[in-house]
């Protein structure tokens, strides 16, 4: 007798991967059970500190690999609930790379014009607006206002924020206690429960492996609400259709671990992991150069600039490197970022340091005190997908370190020369832009420490044409298992020069046809067509049936 629980669709995460398929497949008539690492968090529970256990810590899943760490999003909401909203599409370019393997990575089925009508999707039902200059923060002007005098341009970024109802508290990373960011928590998550799915917080997936009658096993451990390295119960879950969503940094893992139960994976499960080619800068501003280059004044005798802890996430980047007739390797794009205290305190290196580490000493602590004066630039350049995940730890996807956030992960990363160029040649330009005529000193943050980093990590199990560089097939589908898709950014094949968020959830969009193609395959009652979950968009029709296919 088989006492499992059951269900027919098993969604492992909850970011913008996993709460997009939950809110279709549910809305279309299929039992859904999403199974989330992290706690939910609500708008109340985002609290503005720093304190062990506050929602900084909770939220937030930090893995310290070989070489390279991940930072992401750790709750019900995954990435969307701690991001900084910032939403562009990705350049066209991007789909035609050819990266490390020497030929195109996204399946032939995928461009920027085929893409573009679930972008739209996704757009409408967040929603995603653009931003006018006087939505821009004082630091992002001052970005704007550095690229102008350097002979560059930069532009407001699309962003899926409530503009009216953000009050520039800066706590982003923390969640948003005014739900002015349009995180999952109020359109995909809220839909997809309204029409009967079952969201289980605390719930780490283990593997997964077959069942006698042809579908899958899902294994979990529970995890204390306080302490993460507690494990208070564990359980199974019987699903005729498994959607993989737990995030670049674990989607790889949970599949590693379930090679004895399922059978062996292809051979691009945990490898050309892609950090996004991220990088930072920290720019110390001259506020005496700032008022008399740029002509910036506060009145009052305030300082040009000191305003560092003033406003919002990104708002201003500067896109002057996205040309498509540039050579592989040599474009990016520089995003203003505010990042609040704790990494960049620590990471950043001191411009004028002479005595020991740049990251640390008497320069560093000098340059402490002057952190109203920083301005932080965030690069996405195109890497050479070099990351690879080792044997997966025993339980989860890392060795947990501390009670909350930080972890111990098996994740392998050797930047090559290319990804190299890139961050050098954006270096050189961030240098270039800040530093003209004295406005600023800019270093870029060690990678001593924790190696390089990325809070976007992508391509861990890539979508491809060809079954020896992809684990998924251009549905994404997992090779040699079907009924396994994987809709996270461990599906997208490379970096893409900009926040990856937008495409991660528009590539999740155009997966949902296939999984329910595939679902009622497997017996499972459902039906595409549900519209845009968000009500306050003119494409929420709910008097119009499903589309029956």
């Amino acid at each position: 007798m088989n006492s499992a629980e059951q269900t027919d669709v098993l969604v492992i995460g909850s970011g913008f991967g996993g709460a997009i398929a939950a809110y279709h497949l549910a809305a279309g008539g299929a039992a859904v059970t999403v199974l989330e690492r992290g706690p939910w968090l609500t708008a109340e529970d985002a609290e503005h500190d720093y304190k062990l256990g506050s929602s900084y810590t909770r939220g937030f899943d930090f893995t310290v690999g070989d070489g390279m760490s991940i930072l992401g999003g750790n709750c019900v909401g995954g990435g969307s609930v701690v991001y900084f909203a910032s939403m562009p599409r990705a350049p066209r370019f991007v789909f035609e790379r050819r990266g490390s393997i020497g030929r195109r990575m996204w399946p032939a089925a995928i461009s920027r014009d085929t893409l573009d009508p679930w972008y739209d999707r996704v757009a409408e039902a967040l929603p995603v607006t653009p931003q006018d200059w006087h939505d821009v923060t004082y630091a992002g002007g001052l970005w704007a206002a550095a690229c102008d005098h350097a002979g560059r341009t930069a532009n407001p970024l699309p962003v899926a924020i409530d503009t009216a109802a953000c009050v520039n508290c800066n706590w982003m990373m923390a969640g948003c206690r005014f739900d002015a960011k349009r995180s999952l928590l109020l359109n995909y998550l809220p839909a997809a429960v309204a029409h009967g799915a079952v969201i289980r917080p605390l719930h780490e997936v283990q593997s997964i492996s077959r069942t006698d009658g042809g579908g899958y096993r899902i294994h979990y451990n529970v995890i204390d609400d306080e302490d993460y390295r507690i494990t208070t119960g564990s359980g199974v879950i019987d699903a005729k259709i498994v959607v993989l969503a737990a995030g670049a940094g674990a989607t790889p893992v949970i599949l590693q671990r379930s090679e004895a139960g399922l059978g062996p994976m292809p051979h691009a499960v945990g490898r050309y992991f892609s950090g996004n080619g991220e990088r930072l800068n920290t720019a110390v501003i001259n506020e005496d150069r700032v008022a008399e280059v740029l002509g910036l004044s506060r009145g009052d005798g305030a300082p040009a600039y000191g305003a560092n802890p003033i406003g919002r996430g990104p708002t201003v980047a500067s896109w002057d490197r996205l040309d498509g007739s540039l050579p592989e390797y040599s474009r990016y794009s520089l995003e203003q970022l505010y990042f609040p205290p704790g990494l960049g305190t620590i990471l950043a290196q001191a411009p004028d340091a002479t005595d020991g580490p740049t990251w640390f000493g008497r320069d560093k602590k000098r340059m402490l005190s002057r952190w109203n004066s920083w301005l932080t630039i965030f690069t996405m350049s195109e890497d050479d997908n070099e990351g690879v995940f080792g044997p997966p730890p025993a339980t989860g996807n890392a060795m947990r370190i501390s009670q909350q956030m930080l972890g111990r992960g098996n994740l392998r990363y050797q930047p090559t020369a290319n990804t190299r160029h890139g961050w050098a040649a954006s270096d050189a330009e961030v240098k270039d832009i800040l530093e003209r005529d004295g406005i600023a000193r800019v270093r870029p943050w060690t990678n001593d420490v924790v190696g390089a980093y990325t809070v976007h990590p992508l391509a861990s199990c890539r979508m491809g044409d060809d079954p020896a560089t992809s684990a998924l097939d251009d549905r994404n589908e997992l090779r040699g298992h079907p009924g396994i898709f994987v809709t996270d950014g461990s599906a997208v094949p490379g970096a893409l020069t900009v926040n990856p968020a937008m495409t991660i959830a528009a590539v999740a969009e155009r997966a949902v046809p296939g999984i329910v193609r595939a679902a009622r395959e497997r017996g499972v009652t459902v039906r595409y067509g549900a519209p845009a979950p968000d009500g306050a968009t003119s494409g929420r029709r709910g008097v119009l049936p499903l589309i029956r296919t």
